[in-house]
């Protein structure tokens, strides 16, 4: 059985117990869908059953690519973006030494291809100069603008310093199976290459070669990773009352309609950041369509009390919090007793800094309820790659779930399109003639 919980009486008064199971017929056809295929999006449901079809074969692939990277390296890249790059940068970023940029440990992972940043890839650039470094490139098709870009130039880069023969060898395509630029590409100049199945969207992704191998090549155990999500995909694959990726659905669509119409992901533990960054991308972009959804955002606390406290605590009364709750630390840490005493703080003397920490939570979490904000509350029993695995997996269920309970396709992305179209337009890309003209016209 899981040990991640999902916690909603602090919903209520707004939204009853009572209010929240009316839902659950919604919730139960919901998750019949996404194991049917009846629903809209159906041909992007591969993320489903992806843990427990996952064959030890491609694991072992991952880590033996991941660890000849390891051994010919001194970093990596990693070239993608949304999707492509948000899954493995949250879990390296969670099992990771917060000052791993500073220490001269292990394989660093970079990301690359995420933004159109000219000072980013002057300056990565800059500092791979002379380095031993590999790159994997992640994109379906191979022409998606921003990766483009940056593996563009870095495999300039790479095949300068090595040639093309050996610059091969330290490249890794994740791809389409038969289609694409990359795809051919990777087979003309002998890429090792993984595999981004047709029926999984990049935002479903972390837990595919896409994901997988990044977190692999960072020295992170992705067979605990699989395991976790393989025991939720279980857990949750039935419409049981403890189904928790159920309750979560429920609960937000519950709050939406009582007009809850903001979630904020809150997290205690800085080294989640990304997670809730991969959350926001996962939710914004399966929920926000069709002029419905819930606006994904969040914080990170305490840091952020200091700055949408204020705001959180009094403003519009349009949100509700989810608040993911980290049991226990890696690591004990004491807060020593000073004669002086001059910051006051001999009152929690020989407290572990977590006790303190997990108070201030307790204390938010009263606050802001109080004050009107509805709260949901998801515990975690610590920071590892197989409770990551689970909370991945939870929150994918639970947002397919969630989206078809609001009435959209969870699966698609029409809204990604629109600022791809005016930027080729305004670059005069080949075969937009006519966009190019209309633009330039609005433009005058």
């Amino acid at each position: 059985m899981s040990t991640i919980q999902v916690i909603t009486k602090d919903v209520a008064p707004l939204v009853s117990a009572d209010a929240v199971e009316a839902l659950r017929p919604e919730a139960e056809k919901a998750l019949s869908m996404l194991h049917d295929g009846s629903g809209a999006g159906n041909d992007f449901l591969g993320w489903v059953k992806l843990p427990c079809e996952t064959p030890q074969s491609l694991l072992d692939d991952i880590n033996a690519t991941a660890r000849s990277l390891r051994e010919n390296c001194e970093v990596v890249v990693a070239i993608g973006i949304g999707g492509s790059y948000l899954g493995a940068k949250a879990v390296i970023e969670a099992l990771g030494n917060s000052f791993a940029p500073y220490l001269n440990s292990g394989t660093p992972v970079l990301f690359a291809g995420q933004n159109i940043g000219e000072d980013y890839l002057y300056e990565l650039i800059e500092y791979l100069q002379g380095k031993k470094f590999g790159i994997i490139v992640i994109s379906k098709s191979g022409t998606t603008t921003e990766p483009a870009i940056a593996f563009r130039m870095l495999k300039e880069l790479l095949e300068k310093q090595l040639g093309k023969a050996e610059a091969s060898k330290r490249i890794v395509a994740i791809t389409d199976a038969h289609r694409g630029a990359l795809r051919q590409l990777a087979t003309e100049e002998g890429y090792k290459t993984f595999v981004i199945a047709d029926n999984v969207g990049g935002r479903f992704s972390v837990l595919t070669p896409v994901g997988l191998l990044p977190i692999a090549v960072a020295g992170y155990d992705i067979e605990q990773l699989i395991d976790g999500a393989r025991l939720m995909q279980l857990e949750v694959a039935n419409p049981s009352r403890d189904n928790i990726a159920m309750t979560y659905a429920m609960t937000r669509n519950a709050l939406y309609r009582a007009g809850k119409k903001i979630e904020i992901l809150v997290n205690y533990n800085p080294k989640l950041h990304y997670v809730a960054e991969w959350w926001k991308q996962l939710y914004g972009e399966s929920e926000g369509k069709d002029h419905k959804g819930i606006f994904p955002a969040a914080v990170d606390n305490s840091t952020d009390l200091h700055s949408m406290g204020q705001w959180i605590q009094d403003g519009e009364r349009s949100i509700f919090e989810t608040v993911i709750s980290v049991n226990s630390t890696v690591h004990a840490l004491e807060i020593p007793y000073d004669d002086a005493n001059l910051d006051g703080l001999n009152y929690i003397a020989a407290k572990r800094v977590d006790q303190v920490n997990k108070m201030a939570e307790l204390g938010t979490r009263i606050a802001h309820v109080d004050g009107g904000v509805p709260n949901i509350l998801i515990t975690v029993p610590t920071i590892n790659e197989h409770f990551l695995g689970e909370l991945l997996y939870f929150f994918e269920a639970a947002c397919g779930i969630s989206g078809y309970m609001l009435g959209v396709n969870p699966f698609n992305q029409p809204g990604v399109e629109d600022y791809k179209r005016n930027m080729f337009a305004l670059l005069a890309k080949p075969g937009y003639e006519k966009e190019t003209e209309a633009i330039n016209a609005r433009l005058k």
